[in-house]
């Protein structure tokens, strides 16, 4: 077994992952796990910068979570950055700070490589399934951006497209820095026109249509299985591998985009961070299994980060 951690940045949260990994069975064991809603991303898609506010809240993660991996005595660590990262002018800063606290330069990924750490940590523990056929479908709904992974045992084709729940919300929902509370119809309108118009681009390059599992991933997601299976607080292990049926999350979606931010607030699984966001992510998941035809979305609490965590095992 080898001892590694893996870190993933995001536009909405930073994760981290310590575990042991043993490459020859497949096994990875955690030691760690946790999540912390830094919102790098604030702002980015309007003013093309980091925000110094961001910047802090995603520097004092990164302290929290060196200590962590030094207490376990991870052998290697890996730091990964996504979408926000990726657009923002000043993200030498970003590079800077983080490499300062950690010791490790932040490798700001393609969408591409995205794409490929998120099918293995969704599927890596999938083979040998005979009730979830094959290709499946990876998509992973960040805060910036979106990734859709078609394969089998190995990637077959992918495609990040900018459509994250962050995304979203800042050019659709919010007016002098407040969140639409709820969206009317004409901004649901344009959010999922936006949508329709990246699932467009994605299918240029990914057969969506030919998966026969959808395989969904990240806060979005997880957060939809919790409050389908009407869960008192977030649970990652009751989460994992549910299964939510479409009718489901049509009824969800629509219930958030109705509600108000005190009663999205109120869902005893929700995590503070996702009340303004949840309905466009929610959003994102709706149309992704209206233009494939799916009856259902296997959720998985592995993704990106368990993908980072094998590529350093």
């Amino acid at each position: 077994m080898t001892r590694v951690a893996a870190i993933d940045c995001g536009t909405n949260s930073i994760r981290l992952l310590v575990a042991d990994a043993d490459p020859a069975t497949g096994e990875l064991v955690d030691l760690d796990r946790r999540m912390t809603i830094v919102r790098l991303g604030q702002g980015v898609d309007r003013t093309g910068r980091l925000a110094p506010g961001a910047l802090e809240r995603t520097f004092a993660a990164c302290r929290e979570y060196a200590t962590i991996v030094k207490d376990h005595g991870a052998e290697r660590l890996r730091f990964v950055a996504t979408s926000a990262s990726r657009d923002a002018e000043n993200r030498d800063e970003f590079v800077r700070g983080v490499l300062d606290i950690l010791g490790v330069e932040p490798e700001v990924i393609s969408g591409d490589q995205e794409a490929e750490f998120s099918f293995t940590g969704a599927t890596k523990e999938l083979t040998g399934r005979d009730d979830l056929a094959k290709p499946y479908l990876v998509v992973d709904i960040g805060g910036g951006s979106t990734e859709f992974v078609v394969g089998e045992d190995h990637v077959r084709a992918a495609r990040s497209v900018d459509i994250g729940c962050v995304r979203m919300t800042e050019r659709h929902l919010v007016h002098d820095g407040v969140v639409s509370d709820p969206p009317t119809p004409e901004q649901v309108a344009a959010i999922r026109a936006d949508i329709e118009a990246a699932l467009d681009l994605a299918e240029e390059s990914v057969p969506l249509r030919e998966a026969r599992t959808l395989v969904g991933l990240a806060g979005s997601v997880t957060t939809i299985a919790a409050i389908a299976l009407d869960l008192p607080e977030y649970d990652s292990e009751a989460i994992h591998h549910s299964r939510v049926s479409y009718d489901r999350v049509r009824e969800i979606t629509e219930r958030l985009l109705s509600a108000t931010h005190a009663e999205r607030a109120a869902i005893p699984s929700m995590h503070p961070g996702r009340v303004d966001v949840i309905g466009a992510g929610a959003l994102v998941l709706l149309s992704v299994m209206e233009r494939i035809g799916a009856d259902e979305v296997v959720v998985s609490e592995h993704d990106i980060l368990d993908g980072i965590a094998w590529s350093v095992a």
